[in-house]
């Protein structure tokens, strides 16, 4: 056979052009089906969202759960008992912080107010290029065109739906949850049940383990790392003078489960609170220069110390998965965003055919910590 050029073609080389092809068609195929399956997780957030919160809880309560079992407590009954808990102390802590957030959502037009009184640089700034854009209006005959506004719901009312939005996801995800710690181990038996070979149940075993060990080690010394970090920065704020300094404590906790980014927003918000409540320019930098001391000393010391010796993961690789996650499902999926790429790593780890993801995904060692 002979192509366009004359070139004669043996059988066996149009064998491989076509085999070739094929390749590229499967690839195109699977990069079509990652993109239908990020679309279809980014639309069933609603449903996806709690179930997959259910796991990471039962995933951090289990060791829990089995110290009371230890303890002659039926796992039901453990189970229960640990979800309720669970839930009644996050419902109290949200209801003690209703009052003082209420408190602070009246006073945001009073701070509003004075913020614009110390931005009037800024102001008279924004009011000239106002000014320059109707002369332009008016020099092209624009002025008198219609002007649409759209009445976006208050500042308020969002929240109050945000809140309610994830009261509802927390409590489907703390059933969920609850649920699967009662059944014990009988998902890992029937994920053994699954497969015939004895190599490929030791595998699913290990990788189970290996799940549930990292996250819940993960998970729990975090929890207890960014408590302890809400508290230094509540007490630190409180005695610089700053405003709800016990509100900026809880905020500096939630969004420390935020790699890089939760310390970023804390820091971006307290400045902007401290322009507002202080008058001398070195008593606006104080409060902001002090949380971001206390992040970095958790991010840069107590975190590696505590974790990392249970868990190596790359800076890029975590910033890169809170980002997309961030996109793709809000602060919810950024907070999901570490526990899934551990998971991604100890599947990778445990199977050769992928383990150079998990040696990518890595840190200095090229792999998780299994001691």
């Amino acid at each position: 056979m002979a192509d366009g050029q004359g070139t004669s073609i043996t059988g066996q080389e149009l064998d491989e052009r076509r085999i070739a092809s094929l390749r590229h068609i499967e690839y195109m195929i699977g990069a079509l089906l990652v993109l239908a399956m990020i679309a279809a997780i980014s639309l069933a957030k609603v449903v996806v969202l709690p179930i997959v919160l259910g796991f990471l809880f039962a995933l951090t309560l289990s060791p829990l759960v089995r110290l009371l079992v230890r303890m002659h407590l039926p796992i039901g009954i453990a189970s229960v008992l640990v979800i309720t808990f669970l839930g009644s102390a996050s419902a109290f802590g949200l209801y003690m912080m209703s009052g003082p957030a209420a408190m602070l959502m009246d006073t945001v037009p009073e701070m509003q107010a004075a913020a614009e009184d110390k931005l009037h640089m800024i102001r008279d700034k924004m009011e000239q290029m106002e000014q320059a854009e109707k002369q332009v209006e008016e020099m092209t005959g624009n002025g008198d065109g219609e002007r649409i506004v759209v009445d976006d719901p208050g500042l308020v009312q969002s929240a109050l739906a945000s809140v309610a939005g994830l009261g509802s996801t927390l409590v489907v995800a703390l059933i969920l949850a609850m649920f699967l710690l009662a059944a014990g181990d009988m998902f890992q038996h029937k994920l053994v049940r699954s497969f015939n070979r004895f190599g490929d149940k030791k595998r699913a075993i290990r990788i189970s383990h290996d799940i549930e060990r990292q996250i819940s080690r993960y998970l729990g010394a975090i929890t207890i790392i960014n408590a302890g970090l809400g508290v230094a920065v509540g007490l630190a704020l409180w005695g610089l003078g700053m405003p709800y300094p016990y509100i900026w404590g809880v905020a500096a906790f939630a969004l420390n489960y935020l790699p890089y980014l939760g310390a970023m927003i804390g820091v971006a918000a307290v400045s902007a609170f401290s322009l507002i409540t202080y008058d001398t320019t070195g008593q606006m930098l104080l409060p902001p220069l002090v949380y971001f001391t206390l992040t970095s000393i958790e991010g840069q010391l107590i975190t590696p110390v505590l974790v990392g010796r249970h868990l190596s993961l790359n800076a890029p690789a975590v910033f890169v998965a809170v980002i997309f996650w961030a996109w793709l499902w809000g602060f919810a999926g950024a907070l999901m965003a570490v526990p899934f790429l551990v998971v991604v790593k100890v599947v990778c780890d445990n199977i050769p055919a992928v383990e150079f993801i998990g040696i990518f995904l890595g840190g200095e060692d090229d792999r998780i910590e299994t001691d």
